[in-house]
C-alpha cells in the first residue's frame, strides 16, 4: 500500500483535490476533519480542553474562535493543545489505515495541512503539494468570512513557504486554472504511482 502526503498551504485549494482523489477511488484521511470530529459535542478531546481553556467550551462542543484566539495569545497553549490532540488524531489515523488494508487499498492519501511542519512527511512514501499563485492564494483566503490581513499573515507565519514545499514535493498539482485541469493533475499522479508500482512487482 502506497500512502500519499498530500498537502499545501492555506487557499492553495487541498481540500478539493483531496475530494479528487475520493472521486477517483482512493481512501483519504483527513486530519483537519478528525480534529473537527474531536472538538463537536461528546468529542474525546472536549473534556481535557474544557480542563485548560474552559471559556473554549460552548453548548458542549469546542468553539474553535476561541480557542485559535488562546493559541493567538501564547505559542504554549498550542503546544499544550497539540500534546494531546496529535496522539487522538493517530489513533484515528490508525484506525484508518487498518480499514484500508482490510479494503486491500493500493493507494492512500494523508490530507494533512502541515505535513511538512509537523515532519509528517518522514511516514509517506510521496508527498502531493497542492499549489497555486500567490495572488490567486491571497484573493481566496481573503474572501473567507471573518478572515482578515493579520489573520492571513498569522497562518502563513505557521507555514512552511510555498516555494519550499514545492521543493520538497514529489509531485505538484496547480489549482489556478480550473477544476478540469487539476483532476486530470490528480489522474496524472495516480498513474505514475501505479506505474511505479507494477516496476516493484516486476
Amino acid at each position: 500500500m502506497i500512502i500519499l502526503g498530500l498537502t499545501g498551504s492555506i487557499g492553495m485549494g487541498k481540500t478539493t483535490t483531496a475530494q479528487m482523489f475520493r472521486e477517483a477511488g482512493y481512501p483519504v484521511f483527513d486530519a483537519d476533519k478528525a480534529v473537527h470530529q474531536l472538538y463537536e459535542k461528546g468529542g474525546q478531546a472536549v473534556p481535557l480542553i474544557q480542563a485548560v481553556f474552559p471559556d473554549a467550551i460552548k453548548d458542549g462542543a469546542v468553539d474553535r474562535k476561541t480557542l485559535s484566539a488562546h493559541m493567538r495569545s501564547d505559542p504554549l497553549n498550542l503546544k499544550v493543545l497539540e500534546s494531546f490532540i496529535h496522539p487522538m488524531v493517530a489513533e484515528k489515523r490508525t484506525e484508518f489505515f487498518q480499514q484500508a488494508e482490510k479494503d486491500q487499498a493500493e493507494i492512500v492519501v494523508m490530507d494533512v495541512p502541515l505535513l511538512f511542519e509537523t515532519g509528517g512527511d518522514a511516514y509517506v512514501h510521496k508527498t502531493v503539494v497542492v499549489t497555486a499563485p500567490a495572488q490567486v492564494q491571497r484573493v481566496r483566503v481573503l474572501s473567507r468570512p471573518g478572515m482578515t490581513e493579520e489573520l492571513f499573515e498569522t497562518l502563513l507565519a505557521r507555514q512552511i513557504p510555498d516555494a519550499e514545499k514545492r521543493r520538497r514535493a514529489d509531485f505538484l498539482i496547480f489549482t489556478d486554472k480550473g477544476l478540469d485541469a487539476a483532476r486530470k493533475q490528480v489522474q496524472t499522479v495516480v498513474e505514475e504511482i501505479k506505474k511505479q508500482i507494477n516496476k516493484k512487482a516486476e
